[in-house]
């Protein structure tokens, strides 16, 4: 990830959440952004199934009523920061037995969006005076959302 990069995503969570994350934080960042995509895109994949298609809608992701008030939410924080191109690097997603669609594909950067708000929020609702994550807090709140997602 390139210095702008980095500078772009200590200021989202500064925005987001009022935290202080650094470069040390990307690795858990993206593992988190990774095991949470990938995630979503196995339930899409067995709805597909189910459906009789051979091909991942939109529709076919679970996305819950927060995941969407986050997604909105970030489209909004996004103008100022202009995370998006970032996370459209991040929006790999492994081989699925079901291939998603372009729109489904071009909605990745977004959903990612929107799970790295709920993230950052998550810190500050499991540790309101947190202001700079450690393990703990991130593996604290990964547990958190694999209760969830």
């Amino acid at each position: 990830m390139t210095v702008m990069s980095i500078a772009r995503f200590e200021r989202f969570f500064r925005v987001a959440g009022g935290l202080d994350v650094d470069k040390n934080d990307l690795k858990r960042y993206s593992d988190f952004v990774d095991a949470k995509l990938y995630g979503l895109l196995t339930v899409a994949q067995a709805t597909a199934k189910a459906n009789g298609r051979d091909v991942i809608r939109l529709c076919d992701l679970p996305i819950t009523k927060g995941l969407q008030e986050s997604i909105h939410n970030f489209r909004k924080i996004d103008h100022e920061i202009e995370l998006k191109p970032i996370l459209e690097q991040l929006a790999a997603h492994p081989t699925l037995d079901r291939t998603p669609d372009e729109e489904t594909e071009a909605a990745y950067p977004e959903i990612i969006g929107g799970l790295s708000l709920a993230l950052a929020q998550s810190f500050k609702i499991l540790h309101p005076d947190l202001k700079n994550p450690q393990t703990q807090h991130w593996d604290e709140a990964r547990a958190v959302f694999d209760l969830l997602l």
